[in-house]
């Protein structure tokens, strides 16, 4: 499916559910982010094109460790679950700035009665690293919270707030952390037309570009190093200065929140398929992408806005090479979603929505004719949309 009919009815929904404009977290009077409100809208476009909750039946992502690296987490945001938010050396719970509460919720949010508005992995625990303020990062600071992350053995670590150079140090400690068996995930944040960002730009990191309901990318960074994109316009996500309730900003855009979105999937992925290696996680994430319109590798929208469903569900080879290597006929992998069990019975919301994705994949996912229709278009995922 090509990628304007897929953000279609994503589209819809952020149109009647949007309510005010605001690029940034809005500041209070001591110059700190807070609340738009509590969210009540129709479910965020986001989070209904990645659809998390036909996932949970499978997995919520328990087990993982997501290190959010950027302005820090608000804590005291009630839809962050008690000691899902890990404490020790160099973490911080509070976040003036907001960039980084709003891209811990779309990781991990825990589902909620009173909000539409929940995380991709609530199962997942959250690293919240400070090394960032509202006028960026230096590449030295960001080197020791990515080392930080990696002696916390976090499994994905998600730069939230990259930096606008590089360094021996940072591209050391990226290196330390693929070694690790750590995924890498940084937003493509420049801001100026030609510039990079890092460790976006550095080897080995997936750096995830940010598009609109439209589908249309929205970020100024591009090249060849961007490998995937995924929602980052138009957002709703968890607030810093809640003061203890469950509140929201909304809509917000940020380059950055694309890169959660795919954090938070990533944790799903190796919690679903914990033998995958850090690459074998990026390998996947990005093969299982909807194609760009030209089918091929696209410098804003890398290989092309994320499938989650896909991503995690798939029968795919470990060892299954990524979409911009050379492989051959023979071993062109076939994508067959799983069947997921039973949706548990807390879940009543997220467990209507993860039912008639199980019904689907039912339908789909064993049959011969299924394969036949893989055959025939070359082997690419097949796509489901709510």
């Amino acid at each position: 499916m090509r990628l304007p009919a897929v953000l279609a009815v994503a589209g819809l929904v952020a149109a009647s559910g949007a309510c005010g404009v605001f690029g940034a977290p809005a500041a209070s009077a001591q110059g700190c982010a807070n609340p738009s409100g509590t969210y009540s809208g129709e479910i965020p476009w986001g989070q209904r094109l990645v659809d998390p909750a036909r996932l949970w039946p499978l997995t919520r992502g328990e087990g993982q460790l997501v290190a959010v690296i950027g302005t820090g987490v608000d804590g005291q945001n009630a839809q962050f679950a008690p000691g899902q938010l890990e404490g020790g050396a160099r973490t911080e719970r509070t976040d003036c700035d907001g960039r980084g509460t709003i891209a811990a919720g779309i990781v991990g949010a825990q589902p909620d009665p009173s909000t539409t508005f929940a995380g991709v992995a609530p199962g997942a625990h959250l690293l919240p690293i400070r090394y960032a303020t509202s006028d960026g990062g230096d590449p030295g600071e960001l080197a020791e919270a990515i080392d930080t992350a990696v002696d916390r053995r976090a499994g994905v670590i998600l730069v939230a707030v990259p930096a606008a150079a590089d360094s021996p140090a940072l591209s050391s400690a990226v290196a330390r952390a693929r070694s690790a068996g750590a995924v890498v995930v940084s937003a493509a944040a420049a801001s100026q037309q030609g510039a990079r960002t890092y460790p976006t730009a550095t080897s080995g990191v997936l750096a995830v570009g940010s598009v609109n309901p439209a589908g249309e990318p929205v970020q100024t960074e591009a090249g060849d190093h961007v490998g995937l994109a995924a929602p980052g316009a138009e957002l709703v996500s968890t607030s810093a200065g809640a003061g203890g309730a469950v509140a929201h900003r909304w809509p917000v855009t940020d380059p950055g929140l694309a890169a959660a979105y795919v954090a938070g999937v990533a944790a799903l992925v190796r919690a679903y398929h914990p033998a995958l290696s850090g690459e074998q996680v990026v390998t996947r994430l990005t093969l299982t992408a909807h194609r760009p319109p030209s089918g091929a590798h696209d410098p804003r929208l890398g290989w092309g806005v994320l499938d989650a469903y896909a991503a995690v569900s798939s029968t795919l080879p470990a060892d299954v090479a990524g979409p911009g290597a050379v492989a051959p006929a023979a071993s062109a992998p076939t994508v067959v979603p799983a069947a997921a069990p039973a949706p548990r019975p807390s879940d009543v919301t997220a467990g209507t929505i993860a039912l008639a994705g199980v019904a689907l994949a039912a339908a789909a996912g064993v049959t011969v004719a299924a394969v036949r229709r893989a055959r025939r278009r070359g082997w690419r995922p097949s796509r489901f949309t709510p």
